[in-house]
């Protein structure tokens, strides 16, 4: 084959992919489903709420891959929210059962191929990264035996009360202007603040911490922040891209802390199929902004904790 029909080739196939996985989340959400909301409290969910890992390397996938994984999580009911490929199943020891039919997850990035190096060198100016998109196929522990105990990876604690102490110290440790009152929960770019109506006007509190969230992945957006596009006007496509990551980042910080909300923010549903309808790449930019936002807020978190267990063991010190 030539060099210039595998390009070909695999332009296609990044094509095709592309459009597989955007056409498998509008079929979801034109049956009303929203897939990065998944109903883990039903008996259709038979895994604790959690980010899927690899159970190998410890990693949390990101992303696109994480609606990919949880869709196959609910849709297969398997137990827990631990991966590996084939090959890292045989690392430890353990392997696939046979006939397993495995998940398939991506992996995206960029490359500068060699005539581009050397077009870049003779011309003098900067080479052209092109991206490739390269799909893997996953299993579920539950598919896979002989694998060593500690091989699945738990889910983190659900809270012990409604109210989730580390939401509070995550919001205080971004230092956004974050306002409670009044009816309506938003962000306003222009003055870079969030507010959210208190707790107790919400019928299960629990959801508050959902909403909070939300608007503080809006607010990551910002120019000082991550330096989103937050220019589009109500009912516009670039506004319903901003609430599609908003609300994605919204379920990934949920996952990471383990609150379970009780309620699904569909009133965007139209405008995101419009979106998705058209750009088959849409869900994987809105997936993976919504995972840097979620990482972003999240790190304020570590940071917090490993702070104050400095402090308990300065003070712990200075009593002994």
């Amino acid at each position: 084959m030539s060099r210039m029909n595998r390009r070909s080739g695999a332009r296609s196939d990044r094509t095709d992919l592309y459009s597989e996985i955007t056409v498998k989340i509008i079929a979801e959400l034109e049956a009303g489903r929203v897939p990065w909301v998944q109903p883990w409290g039903t008996a259709a969910a038979k895994a604790p709420l959690g980010l899927p890992k690899n159970a190998s390397t410890g990693r949390t996938y990101s992303g696109i891959n994480v609606l990919l994984l949880w869709g196959a999580v609910v849709e297969r009911g398997f137990s827990g929210q631990s991966w590996l490929t084939f090959r890292q199943a045989l690392s430890l020891g353990g392997n696939v059962r046979k006939g397993e039919r495995g998940t398939t997850v991506v992996y995206a990035d960029r490359f500068v191929p060699e005539d581009e190096k050397r077009r870049a060198r003779e011309t003098d100016e900067e080479a052209r990264a092109i991206p490739f998109l390269k799909r893997f196929t996953v299993f579920n522990t539950d598919q896979c035996e002989n694998l060593p105990k500690g091989a699945v990876t738990a889910a983190p604690p659900m809270p012990a009360s409604l109210i989730e102490p580390r939401v509070e110290a995550l919001i205080e440790a971004t230092g956004i202007d974050f306002r409670i009152g009044g009816n309506q929960a938003f962000y306003a770019p222009a003055h870079d603040y969030v507010q959210v109506p208190p707790p107790q006007a919400y019928f299960e509190p629990i959801n508050w911490h959902r909403t909070a969230l939300h608007e503080l992945g809006h607010a990551s957006g910002a120019p000082q922040r991550l330096n989103r596009d937050l220019s589009g006007s109500f009912g516009s496509k670039k506004y319903a891209f901003e609430e599609l990551v908003a609300e994605i980042n919204a379920a990934f910080c949920c996952a990471s802390l383990g609150i379970e909300p009780t309620v699904r923010h569909a009133d965007y549903i139209g405008s995101w199929l419009d979106v998705l309808r058209e750009d088959n790449r849409a869900i994987f930019r809105a997936a993976s902004q919504a995972s840097k936002a979620a990482d972003w807020l999240l790190a304020f978190l570590s940071e917090d904790e490993e702070r104050r267990d400095g402090e308990e063991l300065s003070r712990d010190r200075r009593v002994a």
